[in-house]
């Protein structure tokens, strides 16, 4: 169930900016990204893993009997949630019989019975409370006869929020606020969030009395680690308060976080573990990753004629740093043309108050370091259509960037020095803005060599 899907025929979104708008393979380099978010649409990702025949419900190598159970309820929690549950409803009529979706923009209702009841990101807000106590609500009113559907992507830490006793919602603001500034890894982030958060790590499993849980999770975290996904609702947490205080140690941050924070991790009970019986009847299922999305991108080259590389899904890592190596690929002694493609997620420590988001920022740092380079182009792109706080999703570059930029009297040095990498690539056209794709497998960077 779990192959990868190749689309020739992908409806193209507005991946154009003004170097492919002008380069002779321009088209070839939008289809290839066209691929790479096709394969991890959400609904193509739940059709690869969920099959019903009659009242047999098959999720990857599990077979539920759907008349075993009075009630077949779906919690929705993420970026992905709108085309998730609508993709397993149309695989699951008449069930199932009740929702609660928990998406980033609020959307109307797939099917009497559910509620759509939109969180905060990437910053947890009120309505990401709100959203925690109606989930909370929700899976405490399953018994041992009932079956949980959880559909969890991308965003979904922020989107449903429920802090632990003697935290209030602004701690846990403050928290990610420094968090994000200092560069911290969302895995990290996370970490801390799972232990400050009753309903992450098997948070949301623990209250639900016995039900049978079914989770679906598209990955939006390097190396795909259950525990990280969402801050990991239905999933064990292997690491430890300890570990989340050694977080707050490597940043600096323990003198700058609320008080309440250290109190909390210091006198609260342990995240579930892996070994607790618990999760005997819970299945978590990774129906999509940055590894599936590479590797369509990669077929997709090879149709046109290029000579693909994948350079692993586990980039990590200041931006700028990550730029430095990756343009290095530039100089070995690849067959031309070729196509090269890596995913991850990098972070931006801020310098400047400028806009921008960790995709610009290393497509930025790549035209320095491919000025001159001919016949090349790096692309560095975000899979859910939204880099940082800006409407661009990543940005195009080649070894002509800065000379245009110099063309029209911009001096790289201050927009880098600003972090204001989003001025520099509007004021070019090369900013890529095809909106919310739906999806969210982090970040592709994509080299080409003509």
């Amino acid at each position: 169930m779990c192959g990868i899907i190749l689309l020739h025929s992908i409806p193209v979104k507005n991946f154009y900016s003004a170097t492919l708008q002008n380069h002779p393979r321009g088209g070839d380099v939008v289809q290839i990204m066209n691929a790479c978010i096709e394969a991890v649409e959400p609904g193509n990702a739940i059709r690869r893993f969920v099959k019903r025949e009659k009242n047999l419900l098959y999720i990857e190598d599990r077979i539920y009997l759907l008349d075993e159970f009075d009630r077949v309820t779906v919690l929705g929690l993420g970026k992905a949630t709108k085309a998730m549950s609508r993709a397993l409803l149309d695989l699951l009529p008449p069930h199932p019989s009740r929702g609660l979706l928990i998406p980033k923009q609020a959307f109307d209702p797939p099917a009497s019975g559910f509620e759509v009841c939109a969180g905060g990101h990437p910053i947890p807000t009120h309505a990401s409370v709100i959203a925690g106590n109606k989930a909370f609500d929700l899976v405490s009113s399953l018994t041992e006869r009932d079956l949980l559907i959880c559909l969890i992507s991308g965003g979904g830490s922020a989107l449903m929020t429920s802090p632990q006793h003697g935290l209030d919602l602004a701690d846990l603001q403050t928290l990610t606020k420094l968090l994000l500034a200092c560069g911290a890894r969302v895995d990290e982030i996370n970490t801390l969030r799972r232990h400050l958060d009753r309903a992450k790590g098997g948070g949301i499993a623990k209250p639900a009395n016995g039900a049978r849980i079914a989770s679906l999770i598209l990955s939006d975290v390097v190396a795909n680690p259950l525990e990280a996904i969402a801050s990991g609702p239905t999933a064990p947490d292997p690491t430890t308060k300890e570990d989340a205080l050694n977080i707050l140690k490597k940043y600096d941050l323990i003198e700058k976080i609320p008080a309440a924070i250290l109190q909390v991790l210091e006198n609260s009970p342990e995240t579930l573990k892996p070994d607790d019986p618990l999760f005997e009847r819970v299945q978590n299922v990774l129906v999509g990753s940055n590894f599936l999305a590479s590797q369509a991108g990669l077929e997709m080259a090879k149709s046109f004629g290029f000579h693909a590389h994948f350079l692993g899904d586990t980039w990590q890592g200041e931006a700028r740093g990550v730029a430095r190596e990756l343009c290095g690929y530039f100089e070995l002694n690849y067959e031309r043309p070729f196509c090269l493609i890596a995913g991850g997620e990098t972070t931006v420590t801020l310098r400047g108050y400028g806009k921008g988001g960790r995709n610009q920022e290393l497509a930025l740092a790549a035209a320095i370091e491919m000025n001159g380079m001919e016949n090349v182009m790096l692309v560095s792109l975000a899979t859910d259509g939204e880099d940082g706080p800006t409407d661009a999703a990543g940005a195009v570059v080649t070894g002509e960037t800065l000379k245009r930029a110099g063309k029209i009297g911009m001096d790289v040095e201050s927009f880098w020095g600003n972090n204001d990498s989003y001025s520099f690539f509007d004021r070019l056209g090369d900013l890529l803005k095809p909106g919310p794709t739906g999806t969210n497998v982090n970040d592709l960077l994509i080299l080409f060599g003509f």
